[in-house]
């Protein structure tokens, strides 16, 4: 049965008032088969417009289908992690893929594998729709099958701004006359530009520095998610780093209450110029794939999954816009 069709059952179902020794059954949860089946025409989309993108043989990340011609958007900070890429388009796998492009503002990949007949997502016309609105996302799959999971716009169109200021990973050597490293975090931008310890910092931004106010001072109104030229000393040659600046949320592994209780959430949950927020329950390896809405089109792409609660997705008119500059670039 079509969702449009089944969802005013459901609706009756989950609204009816329940005794304290009752629970709603199974296939009418939002995981339930009863529930899932309505949104069977979705799942079609799913499984012809999305991909699957592998590290090995682990499922890492989704993708959107935007080409026929084998080019797909995906999660770039995710993408980056996969040592052994490959891709899944359909029943197909394609085990050369290549990254063409990156968006470092909406953490946004453009991939290409070499095919000719895919079925590209359609586009919905906007985004804007009422709180509430159904929509649909990647589940897990099997080997070649798709499943879907279903849920509910939560809250209006919004910025999600970065989480607390910019910093390189860093920390220096505490007896040495000039800004010698002496430790990098494991996760910090400086770690994964290159940077090592005993490298002496010179200048950020061609602006020269020689003591941590100098450094403090530069640094104090850059935000996490921004770049930093770092020139440094290595032994006696002298070279330069494009550094990305992170928030310390993201170097740490410390937990808040609420992480702790919300599984596995992406990386990099903020620093997104819009979002469209959603209540889908999957797990961060949906973040790289589509959201449709119950017409089986594309209103966005999901970005984040950022706690037990709530996941982020690209607009619609801001993907769109995404896709035609990294597809003309």
């Amino acid at each position: 049965m079509h969702a449009k069709l089944l969802l005013p059952t459901l609706v009756l179902v989950l609204a009816a008032p329940a005794r304290a020794d009752q629970s709603l059954e199974t296939a009418f949860r939002t995981t339930g088969p009863t529930v899932l089946a309505a949104f069977e025409a979705q799942r079609l989309v799913i499984q012809k417009s999305s991909a699957i993108i592998y590290d090995g043989r682990s499922e890492a990340i989704c993708g959107v289908v935007i080409s026929p011609d084998g080019f797909i958007l995906t999660k770039a900070s995710e993408l980056k992690t996969i040592k052994k890429l490959a891709v899944t388009v359909d029943e197909k796998k394609y085990p050369e893929a290549k990254t063409v492009a990156i968006d470092e503002q909406w953490d946004v990949a453009l991939l290409k594998i070499d095919a000719s007949d895919l079925t590209p997502v359609t586009f919905a016309p906007t985004s804007a729709v009422p709180q509430g609105t159904w929509v649909v996302a990647n589940g897990t799959t099997t080997r070649t099958h798709r499943r879907v999971l279903a849920g509910i716009i939560s809250a209006k169109i919004r910025e999600i701004p970065t989480a607390g200021g910019g910093a390189l990973g860093i920390k220096l050597k505490p007896e040495a006359k000039d800004l010698e490293i002496d430790e990098l975090q494991d996760k910090s931008g400086a770690k994964e530009a290159g940077l090592q310890k005993g490298d002496v910092i010179v200048a950020i931004d061609d602006k020269p520095v020689a003591k941590l106010e100098d450094l403090a001072a530069v640094l104090k109104d850059r935000k996490a998610g921004t770049t930093a030229k770092i020139t440094y000393r290595r032994g006696e040659e002298e070279k330069t780093a494009d550094v990305r600046l992170m928030a310390r949320s993201e170097m740490s592994d410390e937990m808040n209450r609420n992480d702790a209780m919300s599984g596995a959430f992406s990386e990099r949950r903020s620093g997104f110029p819009r979002i469209l927020q959603h209540d889908i329950l999957g797990a961060k390896s949906i973040v790289g794939g589509p959201l449709l809405d119950l017409e089986g089109r594309c209103i966005g792409m999901n970005i984040a999954r950022a706690n037990r609660a709530e996941s982020f997705a690209i607009p619609v008119e801001d993907l769109k816009a995404i896709a035609s500059r990294m597809l003309k670039n």
